[in-house]
């Protein structure tokens, strides 16, 4: 049953949509289309695609989690449709490639609530005509340039969208804004934005004239299902997906873009998604991963488990400012100046003074040297003291309680620094703590400290990323960050070697130079060359050896970008 709230002169003007297909036989498409529009005032009790009768039925996914494959625009369209739709009496269709055909398109599809399509630029409209007759779509509105033959089939009337926004207007039965103005490269944003119950008109390119265009013709009355609002769909800003796009929203689904996909990226997303909770994710191409790993993520990301600052991603999306040191050593850095309250709390004050330089928040956090390099061999002959995980481990908790991240610093001299890492298994196990290894201090066979230069390959670097990548994935973990000292190339030999693809870990250059800020840009610049792909930057800032010490303001002005992690020893 559904509540009409039709005028009586609208009621007198409708013909069911039913009985389209017999008016066609009859009369010219314009004159079957001079009806009245009234989408979305229909009222449908009971599950979304389940009322009777209903013209436009957007469905609930048959899975909880959905991966829509393939690259190209006209077949991610179809895919959005077919997960999204189990009927629509009316589709809109734009041409693959034409951005200004499309951004009218999809203001239109959202507004409608229903499907919007792409022709494919190689003239097959093969799959666009199965994808109408599943829907039992009886109107097509082509928006642009779309050849005839792309948009009509067996059963459905063309309708060609008018220009101007009055034309529009009439149209869809519902008064359209003026057309605003979007970039191209916005284009995603702004679509997923669009408002199903508003009336937002985007156009791209020189505005649409306002001169009074000859259409006069309304679409029929539609019965729109309920929207989908426990469905989240996740977009790249990419225009491949605009129609997707469009597709999701008309369906009231949430849409999110995504900057940086993959799984770990779609995992962020749901994790800080406000309430309601989405039940159901579906992921617009393969970017965002396999539907295994996707799955794995979300059911990872559902225990609610989240990064100090929120998330389970790193970077982007936070900056992080942290003490280095030890606890209990003052003479090992500003950290051990003070006991542990006072120590998050100095942090703490250090990250806000970064806040107002910083368009993400600042996160504070430890870097806390776990093995410290020893001038006497010890007990094992390794030249490294190891700290207890006992012992740190009231800082550990201490600093989650406080919303602080910490970094386990190893110096680990003439062992490996997996041997190492492995002795704090446990505490790496908790989700705010990551990883930092410290190559100035890795000695080979007969080396002493500060006779020389320490050093690390790419090989003993990848196998600690390897362990720590499973730790963190087999824990259901957020992401980890795993940092790598430096301050002259050497000390990584083979550094482009390094595996950064693990979407469990981030992977952060830290510059460790100190001196004049001369000194420091000469350290800073010399480590960008060459570098592996998908590193983040970090930078040190030291209270007594910098000649000054950098200010909030003059750490976030660094060029080429302002680093993700500054520490202060």
């Amino acid at each position: 049953m559904f509540v009409d709230c039709r005028t009586a002169d609208q009621r007198i003007a409708l013909v069911s949509l039913q009985s389209v297909a017999v008016y066609r036989r009859l009369m010219p498409v314009t004159a079957v289309l001079a009806l009245v529009l009234c989408a979305g005032c229909t009222v449908i009790p009971g599950t979304p695609g389940t009322g009777s009768g209903s013209a436009v039925r957007p469905k609930v996914p048959s899975a909880q989690t959905t991966v829509l494959e393939g690259d190209d625009a006209a077949s991610l369209a179809i895919a959005a449709s077919q997960v999204l739709y189990d009927a629509a009496a009316v589709v809109v269709l734009a041409a693959d490639g034409d951005l200004a055909g499309q951004a009218r398109a999809a203001s239109l599809a959202v507004a409608l609530k229903v499907p919007m399509l792409l022709a494919a630029a190689g003239g097959d409209s093969s799959a666009v005509h199965a994808e109408l007759r599943r829907l039992r779509s009886t109107i097509v509105v082509t928006v642009g340039g779309v050849a005839t033959g792309a948009a009509a089939d067996a059963g459905t009337a063309v309708v060609s969208a008018p220009a101007d926004a009055a034309a529009l207007s009439r149209l869809v039965g519902r008064q359209l804004e003026p057309s605003r103005p979007v970039e191209e490269g916005r284009m995603v944003v702004e679509v997923a934005q669009l408002d199903r119950d508003g009336s937002a008109l985007l156009h791209v390119g020189p505005a649409t004239p306002a001169e009074e265009s000859a259409a006069t013709t309304a679409l029929p009355a539609l019965a729109v299902a309920a929207a989908l609002e426990s469905v989240l769909v996740l977009v790249e800003p990419t225009p491949a997906h605009v129609a997707a796009t469009a597709t999701a929203r008309a369906s009231g689904a949430a849409v999110e873009v995504v900057t940086h996909p993959g799984p770990s990226a779609a995992a962020n997303v749901v994790a800080t998604q406000a309430q309601p909770r989405r039940e159901h994710v579906v992921a617009v191409g393969a970017n965002f991963g396999t539907l295994q790993t996707l799955e794995q993520r979300l059911q990872a990301a559902a225990s609610g488990t989240q990064l100090p600052g929120g998330g389970r991603l790193l970077f982007p999306g936070r900056r992080m400012v942290a003490l280095y040191g030890r606890p209990g050593s003052a003479a090992l850095g500003a950290l051990g100046e003070q006991p542990l309250d006072a120590a998050i709390h100095r942090a703490q004050e250090l990250a806000a003074s970064y806040q107002p330089h910083s368009a993400e928040p600042v996160v504070p956090a430890f870097e806390i040297i776990a093995t410290v390099a020893s001038a006497v061999p010890g007990a094992d002959g390794n030249y490294s003291s190891e700290g207890d995980a006992a012992d740190l481990r009231p800082w550990i908790d201490a600093a989650g309680r406080a919303g602080v991240y910490v970094v386990l610093d190893l110096q680990p001299g003439r062992t490996d620094f997996l041997t190492q890492a492995k002795l704090y298994e446990e505490l790496l196990a908790e989700p705010h703590v990551g990883l930092a290894l410290d190559p100035e201090w890795r000695l080979a066979a007969n080396q002493r400290h500060n006779d020389q230069i320490g050093s690390v390959t790419a090989a003993e670097v990848n196998a600690v990323i390897a362990w720590l990548a499973e730790l963190t994935r087999a824990r259901e973990l957020p992401q980890k960050l795993l940092m790598l000292h430096q301050f002259q190339l050497g000390m990584i030999r083979q550094r482009q070697q390094i595996d950064t693809n693990r979407e469990e870990l981030a992977v952060l250059i830290h510059a460790d130079g100190f001196g004049t800020a001369n000194d420091k840009f000469a350290t800073w610049d010399s480590l960008h060359a060459n570098v592996p792909p998908n590193a983040w930057w970090g930078w040190k800032n030291f209270y007594d050896e910098d000649k000054p010490t950098f200010t909030p303001e003059q750490t976030m002005a660094i060029k080429p970008a302002a680093p993700q992690f500054v520490s202060y020893q």
